[in-house]
């Protein structure tokens, strides 16, 4: 994980308007939320093994998830990149599990803070200031 700086540290906006304002950036809201902080993520990669994630936390209101419409007010943190690394090509060891296999379908990361490198963080820095000199409605 590497921190970034940003101008969107500290700043405080309307979840429902910084949803909207970044999904043209791709950004979404990552699976990891609770009702008191979340983050937006950004796959730099099309593996989606790196990520611009942008987190937050709620100052005001609740969380809901990613519903039309909230009254959630979030601050934002410090930015950061990450990589994860996941197991590549068939496992060995594997054995048929027909029930497990419907609710884990999805691996875990091997690494979920495998090592960056420069290219990564200087396209998530690209990609942060494309957001940060954007217009974000008031």
């Amino acid at each position: 994980m590497i921190p970034l700086d940003s101008s969107l540290v500290n700043r405080e906006e309307a979840f429902d308007q910084m949803r909207n304002y970044l999904q043209p950036y791709q950004f979404s809201l990552g699976g990891n939320w609770e009702y008191d902080h979340g983050y937006f993520d950004r796959a730099l990669d099309d593996d989606n093994k790196v990520w611009l994630r942008l987190p937050f936390n709620v100052t005001h209101g609740v969380l809901d998830g990613d519903t039309d419409a909230t009254d959630a007010i979030i601050r934002f943190g410090t930015p950061f990149v990450l990589k994860h690394l996941y197991n590549e090509g068939l496992d060995r060891e594997a054995r048929i599990n027909t029930v497990g296999a419907l609710v884990d379908q999805f691996q875990e990361p091997v690494d979920k803070d495998a090592p960056v490198g420069d290219p990564w963080v200087d396209k998530a820095k690209k990609v942060l200031r494309q957001v940060e000199e954007g217009s974000i409605p008031s």
